[in-house]
């Protein structure tokens, strides 16, 4: 109980943020997440102190209870627009006492505007999560968009091929991630390699839907990933969510593999229809098959858009290009900090000579 109620709003990280902020005295706070640590709490904190907030937003947790937005494998908004009622009466946990914190917790936060008010600046990776917070009713003014950075480099860690030897999937395996259509897909072109890096709550399912086909290397470290990218032909990322980014599909372009990714959430923004990959329908592994098949049997195509997507991975999602946009939101979030300051400052001043001056004819 004592966690569950913390979830919502913790005394005890309000009280140890103040103390921090009083001790170390910074400039600015950057958050990535506030659940279920810390709570929003720490965001008032901030505010009271005088010390701006920069949020980077990584999944849907200001728009959906669950942060998923997707309800028994399906695309579900229904509780935008303050109606967290709905994941409890949906029971979108599959257990009605986490649905119904899940839904407490993020009206609570609505209603009293914790990320509205305590925010300055939050950082979404693509403009389509841009527009799902406008769509919430964030300020536009409120919400900047920088990608992630790939920390690949390919000086260091070489190129793929366009004769790779198989059809790659990396990532959680977990409903959402969509592994169930890549499965789909590979049952249909038993000629071609298919393989899987990753771990999660659905593994031991998806191993009884796979054809022979099918390889599961567990999950990988991150050096033994890139050598899985480069062995691939081609990187399918089969989201059946609002994908906010894609990380892994940056990754692998890094290192000239063309992404056959699901036109859904994020995932458009990142992958260049026809120049760096394609799209698939999301959920539709017949789609999937054409979009693979056109890639597999044409190693000239692979190999250039292979090279398109290292291009377009150098010169959009470098780690020098990310410091410089961060150092920019960095500045904005001060300076409007400074200025809301000296804004009440001077309506203090006014409101005590208003005062003076009453006092003064009586």
């Amino acid at each position: 109980m004592n966690a569950f109620f913390g979830g919502i709003y913790s005394v005890r990280s309000y009280c140890e943020m103040r103390r921090l902020l009083k001790e170390d005295r910074p400039d600015l706070v950057h958050v990535h997440s506030v659940y279920p640590m810390f709570s929003p709490s720490i965001l008032v904190a901030c505010r009271r102190a005088g010390v701006p907030v920069v949020m980077t937003v990584h999944t849907h947790n200001l728009t959906c209870p669950t942060w998923f937005h997707l309800y028994k494998g399906q695309i579900c908004e229904a509780c935008v627009g303050g109606h967290e009622y709905r994941c409890i009466l949906k029971n979108c946990r599959n257990n009605i006492l986490e649905s119904i914190a899940y839904a407490l917790r993020s009206a609570f936060a609505r209603r009293f505007r914790l990320f509205r008010d305590n925010v300055s600046i939050l950082i979404v990776l693509t403009p389509f999560s841009r527009a799902k917070l406008l769509q919430a009713g964030f300020r536009p003014d409120q919400i900047e968009v920088i990608p992630n950075p790939t920390s690949v480099d390919e000086e260091t860690c070489g190129t793929a091929s366009a004769g790779g030897e198989y059809v790659a999937f990396a990532g959680r395996i977990s409903p959402e991630k969509g592994l169930d259509v890549f499965l789909a897909a590979a049952a249909q072109m038993s000629d071609v390699s298919f393989k899987v890096a990753g771990d999660g709550p659905v593994l031991p399912e998806m191993k009884g839907r796979a054809t022979p086909n099918v390889e599961f290397l567990g999950r990988l470290e991150f050096g033994d990933l890139l050598k899985f990218y480069r062995k691939s032909r081609i990187l399918v990322v089969p989201s059946l969510w609002f994908e906010p980014f894609g990380m892994v599909a940056i990754d692998a372009m890094a290192l000239g593999v063309p992404v056959i990714a699901s036109r859904i959430g994020g995932l458009p923004y990142v992958v260049e229809d026809g120049v760096t990959g394609s799209l698939f329908e999301a959920g539709n592994p017949e789609d999937l098959v054409r979009k693979v098949k056109c890639l597999w049997e044409n190693p000239a195509i692979c190999s250039q858009m292979g090279s398109a997507a290292r291009q377009r991975v150098s010169g959009k999602y470098s780690q020098r290009g990310y410091y410089r946009s961060l150092l920019t939101v960095y500045e904005t979030a001060v300076q409007r900090s400074l200025k809301s300051a000296t804004r009440e400052h001077s309506d203090h001043m006014g409101e005590a000579g208003l005062l003076s001056t009453e006092s003064g004819d009586r």
